[in-house]
């Protein structure tokens, strides 16, 4: 008997209420089989990102197409962009997730240096440097950079 009171006890107790961060998980509901039997609550995870505010243009500039660029992001899912010189990753990260509603793996950042350039041999010029950033997908999803 004192087992049984335990036990009721223990059913009794609701789990701690947990403060809601960034990404809200939303449950499935439960699916019924063709033998007229309930199966068990399958939960579906759906990941929800906030809006993007006006921080996030800051941080994240625009995509870096190359031949590269683009054979990565057919073949390794992983898009290159342009950032804020100050960025750091996990800005990066969360800014991207924000304005593209996808979910990030990994981000690798690139330094690119300036160049000298020079025309015709007489005239002296420079291509500024930039920060690049290299960012991995989640499997399954995609990002359209070439939205009309």
């Amino acid at each position: 008997m004192a087992d049984e009171k335990k036990e009721t006890v223990v059913a009794e107790k609701k789990p701690a209420k947990k403060a809601v961060k960034k990404e809200e998980v939303v449950k499935a509901e439960a699916v019924e089989a063709k033998d007229d039997k309930k199966a068990p609550v399958q939960e579906a995870k759906k990941v929800v990102f906030a809006a993007a505010s006006a921080h996030d243009y800051e941080v994240v500039f625009d995509p870096h197409i190359t031949e590269k660029s683009m054979a990565l992001l057919q073949n390794a899912n992983k898009v290159t962009v342009k950032v804020a010189d100050k960025a750091n990753k996990t800005e990066i990260k969360e800014s991207f997730q924000r304005l593209y509603q996808v979910k990030v793996v990994d981000v690798k950042v690139v330094n690119q240096r300036a160049k000298e350039k020079s025309r015709g041999g007489r005239f002296k010029g420079s291509v500024s440097g930039y920060k690049k950033a290299i960012i991995t997908l989640a499997a399954g999803s995609a990002v359209d950079l070439f939205k009309e």
